[in-house]
């Protein structure tokens, strides 16, 4: 269906890919890997056709219909999620619209035996035909069931988009594509805004997917369970593998040990050819023998051997006082932001080394109850830790939350006290962070060298309750193998929330589900929870439900409900709307800005240090500022809906 030939892709920096070869056929699901900064999206985008290449082609069967998500969406905000699914197929929407306006025509007309009404009758029978043939008749049930797995509830089906944060608007465009059926799909990171039930109806879906597939993912489990081949890019070229992602990394590992011995073998006989041009080269009854080593060796190809960095760290998060037997404590916990309740009631005891995976689905309120168990937020009811508990937490937003202007060597220097302060440039190195790259700013790194760096800090902390909220957002799947191991072999009390099932299986001990405003224990692993609760545990209730659980717990939102709104709520409500509407000009003038910045970034000569580093900290600002003003606008949303309901 797809053939790349001699496909070359030039960058300021240099070529990401020289010469390459690749073929995409029904039915192939291509798990696509390498390194960060090997150039995987840029392999989608150009398959896609959003950019060319430099050199090569890209051939396709003709009218060939391709789905592609990228991480950076742009997406209408002013329609609602059925509206913009149901619009997405241009031509079953133009059809019914046609459909509807035939039958008018038939329905008032009285010229039966006329002309055009005979061809309006072949035109409505040809209409229909098309529909059939499209399944369009099918296609709000589609939509409905597609939705559903991705985790909307009915009631959100008929709201604007832009009432949405980014998360669940990128789940609205993956829609579009899946309901769409193309017959090829280019997916960049599709489970990263995924609860773990998403994530396995999307893994299903895939897997009964006819057509062709390309996949990036740092989900192992997701990309074993879904491909058939591995892609690796490395070396400027693509390593192909007919195999999913685990028995990729048994045979490349077996290729890497014959390449590494062949180019031993090679350089020797460099070596020594080279040693006999030196010596003959000179001597003029030996200056033709010399010349035809020297022409052997031009026609030499020269082994390469995969670079791509699969250095492992060493990473133990030590306990140097273990607390007392009972580690936490809640009573009554209660929280909420206006009259929206997010939980209530929550009775709860931890005990020491136990080891717990808090899950839920997305919006449900684990960050919340996380913040709220390290208090760092306001809550009702009581959190009470035991003797000798000593807390390190790793937040979502923790890698963000560091110094863009610091280097990575003054980020953990700010930090480190006692005996520890020797042992700096020791334990960087073992978070892959050594020689030069000490000294690069924190602006410079990628997603995943900020989150080794966040957790690396933990490590300059006394603790024994470890909390840890989405910790492998943007590590490759390398480093999170390491992550946990040392969180197998940590010897204090863990609550972890995390979407990743490969990375949560073996780690917890016990199950905590944020359900229906409540906290219920599960006392079995992550595999078996899973399989328990199908994909109809984290159905969403019905707004009706929600309103009616919520007065049973608060006699003033009921009363609130059935009342009128007055002027103070109307107020309240054009303030927060004049809030939201100021938000979103904002957002579009950071986004604008934001874009060019990219524009800029990507025609910078990577060499100028300077200049790189200037518009890349420039990016980073604007890109921190758009996550707050996003999170601000998030929360008015919230505020207002909430408003609006009563």
């Amino acid at each position: 269906m797809i053939r790349l030939n001699n496909l070359s892709y030039h960058l300021p920096q240099g070529f990401l890919y020289k010469n390459i070869n690749l073929f995409i056929d029904k039915g192939d699901k291509i798990g696509l890997t390498g390194k960060n900064g090997a150039g995987k999206s840029t392999l989608l985008r150009l398959i896609s056709g959003e950019i060319t290449p430099t050199d090569g082609e890209i051939t396709k069967n003709k009218g060939l219909r391709i789905g592609y998500l990228t991480q950076d969406i742009s997406i209408r905000k002013d329609i609602s999620i059925r509206d913009y699914l149901e619009r997405s197929n241009t031509e079953v929407f133009n059809l019914l619209k046609r459909n509807d306006e035939v039958n008018h025509l038939l329905a008032t007309r009285t010229d039966y035996e006329s002309e055009s009404y005979t061809n309006l009758i072949e035109e409505i029978t040809h209409i229909n035909d098309r529909l059939t043939m499209l399944d369009a008749h099918q296609f709000p049930e589609k939509i409905a069931s597609v939705l559903k797995g991705l985790g909307f509830k009915p009631s959100d089906f008929g709201r604007q988009i832009g009432d949405f944060s980014g998360g669940w608007q990128m789940r609205v465009e993956l829609a579009k594509l899946l309901v769409n059926n193309p017959e090829v799909l280019l997916i960049d990171e599709p489970t990263n805004h995924l609860d773990i039930v998403s994530i396995q109806w999307l893994e299903n879906y895939l897997k009964n997917f006819k057509g062709g597939l390309m996949l990036i993912s740092h989900d192992r489990m997701f990309l074993d369970n879904v491909t058939n081949r591995t892609v690796e890019i490395a070396n400027q070229k693509l390593y192909d593998y007919k195999c999913n992602y685990s028995k990729y990394l048994v045979l490349h590992q077996e290729e890497m040990e014959r390449l590494a011995a062949a180019k031993k073998n090679q350089d020797k006989e460099i070596e020594r050819t080279q040693q006999l041009i030196n010596k003959y080269r000179a001597k003029a009854n030996k200056a033709a023998f010399a010349q035809s080593l020297i022409k052997k060796l031009d026609k030499m190809d020269i082994i390469e051997v995969d670079t791509i960095e699969r250095s492992a760290f060493s990473l133990r998060f030590p306990v140097n006082q273990p607390s007392g037997k009972v580690v936490l404590e809640i009573e009554g916990l209660k929280k909420s932001y206006g009259d929206h309740i997010i939980f209530n009631g929550i009775d709860m005891l931890l005990a020491r080394n136990e080891r717990i995976a808090l899950l839920g689905p997305n919006g449900v309120g684990k960050t919340t109850f996380l913040k709220a168990v390290t208090k760092s937020i306001e809550f009702e009811g009581k959190i009470k830790y035991g003797h000798n508990v000593k807390i390190g937490y790793f937040a979502q937003d923790s890698a963000e939350k560091l110094n863009p202007d610091k280097t990575v060597f003054e980020t953990i220097d700010d930090i480190a006290e006692g005996e520890k302060r020797k042992d700096i440039r020791k334990i960087l190195g073992a978070f892959l962070f050594s020689g030069e790259d000490v000294d690069k700013k924190v602006s410079v790194l990628s997603g995943g060298e900020r989150t080794r760096l966040a957790i690396c800090q933990l490590l300059f902390y006394d603790f024994n309750f470890l909390i840890l909220d989405e910790p492998t957002n943007h590590l490759d799947l390398n480093s999170k193998d390491i992550l946990k191991e040392a969180l197998k072999s940590y010897e204090g009390t863990l609550l972890l929330v995390s979407h990743d099932r490969d990375f949560l299986d073996g780690l917890s001990t016990k199950i905590w589900e944020i359900k229906n405003y409540q906290l219920k224990e599960h006392l079995f692993d992550v595999k078996e929870f899973l399989a328990r609760i199908g994909e109809d545990t984290y159905d969403n209730q019905d707004k009706e439900d929600i309103k009616a659980k919520q007065s049973t717990t608060n006699k003033d939102v009921k009363t609130s409900t059935n009342q009128k709104i007055d002027k103070t709520l109307q107020k309240k409500i054009k303030k927060i709307e004049t809030k939201i509407k100021n938000a979103e000009r904002k957002i579009e003038l950071l986004e604008n800005n934001l874009s060019k910045k990219t524009i800029e970034l990507e025609s910078t000569d990577f060499n100028d240090t300077d200049m790189y580093e200037k518009i890349l900290k420039e990016y980073n600002q604007l890109k921190q500022e758009l996550d707050v003003v996003m999170e601000n606008w998030e929360e008015a949303l919230t505020n207002l809906d909430t408003l609006k309901s009563l």
